[in-house]
């Protein structure tokens, strides 16, 4: 699986508490970008060993064993929290760094459905390409919030519709 590095203490990242003090045994808590859906990170850019859920910040305020979080192509919260579980910190809709992947959902049309449900929120309407029978859409025919792409009409029945973004 591809992973990539977080943003958010990525390597060797260091955390606070809002007066200054080092973070010790602080915990960042990772979910889908605006629920609070666990979704998963690693610790090494292999994507093969999972980190808890919330990740446990060492007595320097850091990530504990390798100092790295590496991220899925997807929209992520964290949460950051003291050693008590008080909050620090949200911060969501966080994509990876170099997480330059582009997906590709594929849809058929019934003719009245507007609304499709992509599976993940693209990084920005400008980076969609939307195809109806293989005929680029203008962005006047459909808008996208979130995770919802919504045409002004609805395509016609057993048409195929592809989606690409990033």
């Amino acid at each position: 699986m591809a992973v990539y590095l977080s943003p958010v203490g990525g390597v060797a990242a260091q955390f606070f508490t809002n007066t200054g003090v080092v973070l010790a045994g602080g915990k960042i808590y990772t979910y889908a970008a605006g629920t609070t859906t666990p979704l998963t990170t690693y610790t090494t850019s292999a994507g093969n060993v999972a980190q808890t859920n919330p990740i446990i910040l060492n007595s320097a305020g850091r990530v504990s064993g390798s100092g790295e979080i590496w991220i899925q192509f997807a929209s992520y919260k964290f949460v950051l929290k003291d050693s008590n579980d008080v909050l620090i910190a949200t911060y969501d809709n966080i994509r990876a760094v170099g997480g330059i992947e582009t997906q590709t959902e594929n849809f058929t049309g019934t003719g009245s459905q507007v609304n499709f449900t992509l599976s993940a929120a693209p990084f920005n309407e400008n980076s969609m390409l939307v195809y109806i029978n293989g005929v680029y859409q203008q962005r006047d025919t459909y808008s996208v919030s979130s995770t919802t792409l919504t045409f002004s009409q609805a395509p016609p029945i057993t048409s195929t519709i592809e989606v690409l973004y990033t």
